[in-house]
């Protein structure tokens, strides 16, 4: 092949680059060892192919850079997809559906044990108002061990998973879980009555591994990511197994997307063990494709659990009365250490603070430690944007010299419920996404996929829906003026994106020198109304340019 031609040249009506003052229109993109090599006015595509160039002409189908997606949990959501039952609300509308569906799945309980996915505020979403009772999961089966998993926070079980568990009156909770402050909820005889907050990972459930782990891995990586045009992904680490087996499968040629891994202490590792990583995690996958990227900390749990840390007490949950506010877990010491340790090791910080002040003080003690660190990218603080009270409280953001990282699909998932557990101060500052992009906030869009996440939540045109129709889950418009254009939005989900990665010169655009991460779309999604955008479907996906996906005809 002679120099200056491509192997591989796409050309369309409509090439969306992503790329600051650029027109959309008829173009093409130039693709030479997995990266671009041009793109231009369609008529100029000549110049670039050779006798060996495949050309391939998409027509009206527009082609744009694929989706990146910074925070999500894929390997929880692949083994989730692979080896739970489904129950989420709506496809099961009351308690009475949950019995059924799980009495339907005895037979495919694993290692004694029958987990159901339910959504994050299950109690909120079905028509019942509240969660299966221990009682009635026991109706189902006093033989097989039941964990109704709502998110990754609440779980209710039957008595046979509390035996399992080693839950009884006689039981005292840890101190801390790796996702908050655990409970175990109990009725006025001191009894367990089956929920339990924040010890999800404390329970001896089945997992996952050898074959099923990288069956799994391979399923829900093309079909929750890949299908949807995710062509890099922000990987917060569930298991070392996990991390090893996307390893095998990235050099086997069967991972479409990019992994920038981010290591969950102490969750997965210590952060001691996260920050020396090379030592022992050795990763034969180039690292344009897989690479340790960061490390993940938690410093307060989640709004369904009433344990995210907020300046305002809670209002309906298992405290009342007693001025619950939630937890901070990390002290300033420790996001301090963290801070120098992970930027030492190269590596980036990203915490979790749900609550505001949880978020206050990730900032406060950040700052206290010198700010964003040199030589890595800034450190991010997860959640920050999704509820923002205190429009002040950004001024601290800067200080800091923080990313903040919200999720506009949680906008579906749970905007709807700030009030019923924080009163009329959860009215206050839902997902500002207008403002905060007004004030010149480069905010990016995830899924944060877990157990309990919505059916389309990593499926960037749900996320893209959210923050132009703002519609939640009980069909409540929320704060229409935080509306944002198509353009912002798909701008959160490709070059917003891979600069929170630190990674914008690298992909999130279609421009010379950067990786030719490209999708094909069925339709012009400027063209679309805004409900029509969660129809829009992700036809071809490139990745370094070698076709990873292509979805069937449809029929």
């Amino acid at each position: 092949m002679s120099e200056g031609t491509a192997e591989l040249v796409l050309i369309s009506d409509q090439v969306i680059r992503m790329t600051e003052g650029e027109p959309m229109g008829p173009g093409f993109v130039a693709v030479r060892d997995g990266v671009v090599v041009a793109t231009g006015p369609k008529e100029d595509a000549g110049a670039h192919i050779g006798p060996g160039t495949r050309v391939h002409d998409v027509g009206g189908r527009p082609v744009m850079p694929g989706f990146v997606d910074v925070h999500a949990h894929m390997e929880v959501a692949a083994r989730t997809h692979y080896q739970t039952v489904d129950c989420r609300a709506p496809r099961c509308g009351s308690v009475a559906d949950v019995l059924a569906t799980l009495r339907a799945h005895l037979d495919e309980a694993v290692d004694g044990w029958l987990v159901g996915q339910a959504n994050l505020f299950f109690d909120q979403k079905l028509a019942d108002k509240r969660l299966p009772t221990r009682a009635e999961l026991d109706s189902v089966s006093t033989e097989v061990a039941i964990a109704v998993r709502a998110g990754g926070h609440i779980t209710v079980l039957n008595s046979r998973g509390l035996e399992l568990a080693g839950i009884d009156r006689d039981y005292r909770e840890a101190d801390y879980s790796i996702t908050g402050l655990p409970t175990v909820l109990r009725d006025e005889t001191g009894e367990p009555t089956g929920v339990v907050k924040e010890m999800d990972n404390l329970l001896p459930l089945p997992r996952l591994s050898g074959d099923a782990l990288h069956h799994a891995l391979r399923r829900g990586v093309r079909e929750l990511f890949t299908a949807h045009g995710v062509t890099t992904i922000g990987e917060i680490s569930e298991s070392v197994d996990g991390l090893r087996a996307m390893d095998r499968l990235h050099l086997d040629g069967e991972l479409g997307a990019r992994l920038r891994v981010y290591l969950w202490a102490p969750g997965t590792v210590s952060l001691e063990e996260a920050c020396a990583h090379r030592e022992w995690l050795d990763f034969k996958t180039p690292e344009e494709l897989l690479r340790v990227h960061g490390v993940k900390m938690f410093a307060d749990g989640g709004y369904s659990a009433a344990s995210a840390a907020v300046k305002q007490p809670y209002v309906n949950d298992d405290h009342a009365g007693h001025h619950h506010c939630g937890e901070v877990a990390l002290s300033p010491g420790q996001i301090g250490e963290a801070l120098r340790r992970t930027a030492e090791a190269g590596l980036q910080l990203a915490v979790h603070a749900n609550g505001d002040r949880a978020q206050e003080e990730v900032c406060e003690a950040v700052a206290a430690a010198g700010g964003a660190p040199a030589g890595v990218p800034a450190p991010r603080v997860e959640h920050a944007g999704n509820f923002l009270p205190d429009p002040a409280a950004t001024a601290l953001w800067r200080k800091a010299g923080i990313i903040p990282v919200p999720q506009p699909v949680f906008l579906y998932t749970f905007g709807d419920f700030f009030p019923a557990y924080l009163g009329d101060y959860g009215r206050l500052g839902r997902f500002p996404f207008r403002r905060l992009l007004d004030e010149g906030w480069p905010i990016t869009g995830s899924s944060d996929v877990w157990i309990g996440s919505e059916e389309r939540a990593t499926n960037p045109f749900f996320s893209i829906w959210c923050t132009l129709r703002r519609r939640s889950f009980l069909g409540e418009i929320l704060d229409a003026e935080q509306e944002i254009t198509l353009a912002e939005a798909l701008r959160m989900h490709t070059v917003n994106a891979a600069r929170t990665l630190g990674e914008g010169d690298r992909y999130g655009s279609l421009e010379a020198g950067k990786y030719a991460d490209v999708i094909v779309l069925d339709r012009d999604p400027f063209a679309c109304s805004v409900d029509e955008l969660l129809d829009v479907r992700v036809d071809e996906v490139y990745l370094a340019g070698r076709l990873v996906h292509e979805a069937a005809p449809i029929r």
